[in-house]
């Protein structure tokens, strides 16, 4: 039986698609549900899982090319279909020398249609029937039982972890790229930036604050786009623009031709914040299962400061201005590829657990490629945090349709004058980007003035 791979719809309003990466390659084993290939979108880069489990026979359409919808891009031969044997290995591409070719002659529709690749000389796991060690990791845990990548698996090889002691954070207990370095990094006493400076990092404190010390917790990845360097052949080297990137180049330009863009900058005293933050954390993530960062006191504050002034939730149509009830809150996160900015649906109905919960949620998404285009759209306001690599503050621009984003500054402990003397607080710069055309600059001083006496003033904890 064989089973046919089609390029999926990703939202309603989307119907074409850039195949960017293949996760297999044919005559693999695949898993149903295991990543198979990455598409990306003018709104998403999302991993595709495999529809059946069986053998990659063929795959019809290569990397990089832009396809319809119902495209069909591969073709499976499930495990059950004839001349198919069960026990091929169903971790990854790590068989034996010996075994591709035997599976090969015994099964013709397994075999790739282009050349076959030499075997990795390497030590590589047993089938499922023989009784070594080599499928198992410590404690009698099956290598298949364990959800994560080929990559990963290579990694931990490499490094001689034993991925049944990793705790993986993924969807489902999965175990992604980062939980293995974090690993690597506990082990070793280094630091996990210097272990992989590659790994995307969230823009906001959604996912282990950022910032600058004390105050944050751990130190971000630098930005996705200086982390990996070009290759020089001669004095230069071209690279084509990935979907991602072509897609916010032309929405940022887009923007600021649209909007009249004009920013506003306030210091705002975060001791009160940093206190309850304190006094809170280690409760809020024995309890909730995630840390609790300085991101959902930014938020909800926004959220609060929003409805008293609804202009700032706008958007322009024609001569027209559009109010909209529903707060949607954008977050921008890096990604290794670029930016991208998932939405918290009616944020303003969220408790603050909720809203934390829903902003960790969304960055994890965003960053294991879980995200729908569904997820980036109808936002009606935004926030940005280049203070996670030590911004003092930052100047973004507007995500239209929106008329306003806030960025969020790095909170340092610096001195200031409070009743003519000297103290050292923990100050953070926020500074907003609104659309002249329909927000005065009064108007925008008075919500960040609000927007800055809510988080001064914060110092009940609320679930």
């Amino acid at each position: 039986m064989t089973t046919k791979v089609t390029m999926p719809q990703m939202g309603e309003s989307v119907f074409e698609g850039t195949l960017t990466k293949w996760l297999k390659k044919a005559g693999d084993f695949v898993q149903r549900d295991e990543p198979l290939f990455e598409i990306s979108t003018d709104k998403v880069d999302s991993e595709i899982p495999s529809p059946a489990s069986g053998i990659l026979a063929e795959i019809l359409v290569p990397e990089g090319k832009t396809i319809q919808i119902n495209t069909v891009v591969a073709i499976i031969n499930e495990a059950d279909a004839p001349g198919v044997k069960s026990e091929v290995p169903v971790a990854e591409e790590e068989a034996s020398v010996s075994e591709p070719a035997a599976a090969m002659e015994k099964t013709p529709s397994a075999r790739p249609s282009g050349p076959v690749e030499p075997a990795k000389a390497e030590p590589q796991p047993v089938r499922q029937a023989a009784p070594a060690p080599a499928g198992t990791e410590a404690g009698g845990i099956k290598i298949q039982d364990i959800r994560t990548s080929p990559l990963v698996r290579r990694l931990a090889r490499e490094n001689n972890v034993d991925l049944a002691a990793v705790r993986g954070t993924g969807l489902e207990g999965r175990i992604t790229k980062e939980d293995l370095f974090a690993f690597l990094a506990q082990r070793s006493g280094v630091s996990a930036a210097r272990q992989e400076p590659a790994m995307p990092a969230e823009v906001v404190r959604a996912e282990g604050p950022g910032g600058t010390p004390p105050i944050q917790e751990q130190a971000p990845s630098p930005d996705a786009a200086t982390s990996s360097a070009p290759r020089f052949i001669g004095e230069s080297e071209i690279v084509p623009m990935s979907p991602m990137r072509k897609a916010i180049a032309e929405r940022m330009v887009l923007s600021k031709k649209t909007s009249a863009h004009v920013n506003t900058v306030f210091e705002v005293d975060m001791s009160a914040v940093v206190r309850l933050r304190e006094a809170n954390k280690a409760e809020f993530e024995r309890r909730e299962g995630i840390a609790l960062t300085f991101t959902p006191f930014f938020a909800k504050a926004l959220i609060d400061t929003v409805r008293e002034f609804p202009i700032v939730n706008a958007s322009v149509s024609g001569d027209s201005i559009i109010y909209k009830k529903p707060v949607n809150l954008g977050i921008a996160v890096a990604l290794e590829t670029g930016l991208i900015v998932p939405v918290i649906r009616d944020a303003q109905l969220k408790s603050f657990t909720g809203l934390a919960l829903a902003i960790h949620d969304a960055a994890q998404r965003a960053r294991t490629k879980k995200l729908k285009p569904d997820d980036v759209q109808n936002g009606t306001i935004s926030m940005t945090n280049p203070g996670s690599f030590g911004s003092l503050f930052n100047i973004p621009i507007i995500n239209q349709p929106q008329v306003a984003i806030l960025g969020v500054g790095g909170i340092d402990k610096r001195p200031v004058v409070i009743d003519d003397a000297i103290a050292i607080r923990s100050m953070v710069c926020l500074s907003l980007t609104f659309d002249h055309r329909v927000i005065d600059g009064a108007v925008a001083d008075q919500f960040m003035a609000k927007l800055k006496t809510r988080l001064q003033s914060w110092t009940q904890w609320m679930d």
